[in-house]
């Protein structure tokens, strides 16, 4: 039962703050929606099941198995994740990434920041998301031009704060790709 809270709890909390986040941004509708899969069964029994309160219960089933079957629904359903913009390309053959648009770049950065914010709890700082994002650069498979952006705004967090990056990204109303 105490598992099952739990995680129930951080989902809702997060889920919360990426709401607040995403009206900051000028979304509201994307973070009311925002992370929905996340109660079919498919991602909340193995949520509960590895539940740990500091990080995502992704990394524990993938521990365990190999991969996260909750995972892989998750990005399958959620265009906020770079994961789902990835397309055949006919040219090399080969998956490649596709650049995202703009309103799910700004969902993504929202849920980056809450996620931090979720698991750092009080050891939150606003260089956190910027951190988490520098570690594996060079190894995720995003389209550059998402990567360029996504990484223009977690340093904007940085330096500047959330107040001044927030309006930033409000701002923004181009759709990439479209």
């Amino acid at each position: 039962m105490k598992k099952f809270f739990g995680h129930l709890l951080t989902v809702l909390r997060h889920k919360w703050k990426v709401f607040v986040h995403c009206c900051k941004a000028g979304i509201p509708w994307r973070g009311l929606w925002h992370d929905m899969s996340k109660f079919s069964p498919t991602e909340f029994v193995p949520g509960v099941r590895f539940f740990l309160g500091t990080r995502s219960p992704n990394e524990a089933e993938r521990a365990r198995f190999g991969y996260s079957f909750a995972w892989m629904h998750h990005k399958g359903r959620n265009r906020h994740h770079f994961e789902y913009w990835t397309d055949y390309n006919p040219k090399t053959k080969t998956i490649s990434p596709v650049e995202m648009p703009v309103v799910f770049v700004k969902e993504m950065f929202c849920d980056r920041v809450a996620a931090s914010k979720i698991y750092q709890g009080r050891n939150y700082t606003e260089q956190h998301p910027l951190e988490y994002f520098m570690k594996a650069k060079g190894r995720r498979i995003i389209h550059p031009e998402t990567s360029d952006l996504l990484e223009e705004w977690l340093r904007l967090l940085s330096e500047k704060g959330e107040k001044e990056t927030f309006r930033h990204i409000r701002k923004i109303k181009r759709n990439m790709n479209r």
